[in-house]
């Protein structure tokens, strides 16, 4: 079975396979019959480990670090390591707006996934009159530690973004932003490999071959079967727009239109940022949205050069809202958080630590994103604007975070 697996694998690797989150929308999220079962296991393992290292210390579980904090392995989500913590040992939780933090909760309430993780207590949120006490009286944190057993990863910003467009080809619109296409196909391969959830294959059929779908070279020399949506002025606009996952576009007839992530070519992401790096364009320390834009400005003849180094491509549909992620539900500025549902689940309420002034808060799981890799990574919604675009580009700082299950669940031993 193993061999299988891995011949398929490597098959995968050349025909496109992505474990993007963004398609993600399965119900393998935590419930919370699922948190106290988890916990509950959690808790016979320690009973368990404490006898066997009574027995012989080489035998005592890697679930118990050197330093005696409980790690915490919960069943459904295998490859997230918990830390129990305490509200004290939060950086600046006393600092919080609690108010506006019980607000994102309550938002974050009104999808199914948020009321499967929380149950009652999304109930319990909208008649709170205190915050602060309801937080603390109906949450514990966890602090959450990569596969590495280390607490600190990273924080970046995301944004939406403002485009030109047109309905119709005309004058300076001639740079078409696509619907999904109609010969992408998507193939689930969990149906096939329940070991293989994660993935998904997406190709094309040549006669009766699946073979890869066009990259984003191959795309621009290609009529793919794909609706239109609109013609944008810049390519580099609706390049910067893929990596952001929704836009505001602006028509020449005065109309906004709200586009949204719909799928993907299948090919794996690939930063020009390193590319530029790569070919000694920039100095690694220079990579920023703001400088990766400035010198493609300046370099109009190698623009394609630099864009088709990221093979990958999103299709796009047309939305009645402003940006939603992954949860489908409107992001909120400076409380959402794109997060890698592999480690963290679609939902979660968490707090985060960025070490910077403002970047302490109580935070929402609503978003995915490609380039959104590890259990302590996360990227923050930042809004919409020029403002938010300049804060994205400069944001990259060290991160801890810890998640915030129902306190009522959790095993007093631990």
């Amino acid at each position: 079975m193993k061999s299988a697996i891995y011949s398929l694998l490597a098959a995968l690797l050349f025909f496109g396979c992505s474990n993007q989150p963004e398609v993600a929308q399965k119900d393998e999220i935590v419930m919370s019959s699922d948190i106290k079962q988890c916990i509950d296991e959690n808790a016979t393992k320690s009973d368990d480990s404490a006898q066997e290292s009574a027995q012989n210390d080489d035998n005592a579980s890697e679930d118990v670090s050197q330093t005696g904090d409980q790690k915490v392995l919960c069943s459904s989500l295998p490859k997230t390591h918990l830390v129990k913590s305490t509200f004290k040992e939060l950086p600046k939780w006393e600092k919080e707006d609690y108010s506006s933090a019980l607000k994102a909760f309550v938002g974050s309430c009104n999808t199914k996934k948020t009321q499967k993780m929380y149950g009652d207590l999304c109930v319990k949120a909208k008649s709170a009159k205190n915050a602060k006490e309801f937080l603390q009286q109906e949450f514990e944190p966890y602090e959450i530690k990569n596969e590495k057993k280390k607490d600190e990863g990273l924080l970046t910003g995301y944004y939406e973004p403002l485009l030109n467009a047109s309905l119709t080809k005309h004058g300076k619109y001639q740079y078409p932003i696509y619907n999904t296409p109609d010969d992408l196909i998507t193939v689930e391969l969990s149906s096939i490999y329940p070991a293989l959830k994660d993935y998904r294959l997406r190709g094309r059929l040549k006669g009766k071959k699946l073979v890869p779908y066009y990259t984003r070279k191959e795309t621009s020399s290609n009529h793919i079967n794909a609706d239109i949506i609109c013609y944008s002025d810049s390519k580099l606009d609706i390049f910067f727009l893929e990596i952001q996952g929704s836009g505001r576009v602006l028509l020449d007839t005065g109309e906004t239109i709200f586009l949204g992530f719909d799928n993907q070519n299948g090919h794996k992401y690939r930063a020009i940022g390193r590319y530029l790096v790569n070919i000694q364009e920039l100095k690694v320390e220079d990579v920023t949205l703001q400088n990766i834009k400035k010198w493609l400005i300046a370099h109009p003849d190698r623009v394609d050069e630099v864009l088709n180094y990221n093979e990958s491509v999103v299709y796009f549909e047309q939305r009645d809202k402003a940006a939603t992620g992954s949860l489908g539900i409107e992001l909120t500025a400076n409380r959402s958080i794109a997060v890698d549902q592999r480690y963290i689940p679609l939902g979660s309420m968490l707090y985060l630590d960025a070490g910077k002034d403002n970047m302490n808060r109580v935070v929402l799981a609503q978003d995915t994103g490609g380039a959104i890799k590890g259990a302590v990574r996360a990227d923050m919604f930042l809004g919409y604007g020029e403002e938010a675009m300049n804060r994205a580009g400069e944001l990259k700082a060290a991160l801890k975070l810890w998640i915030l299950l129902p306190k009522d669940v959790v095993v007093s031993s631990l």
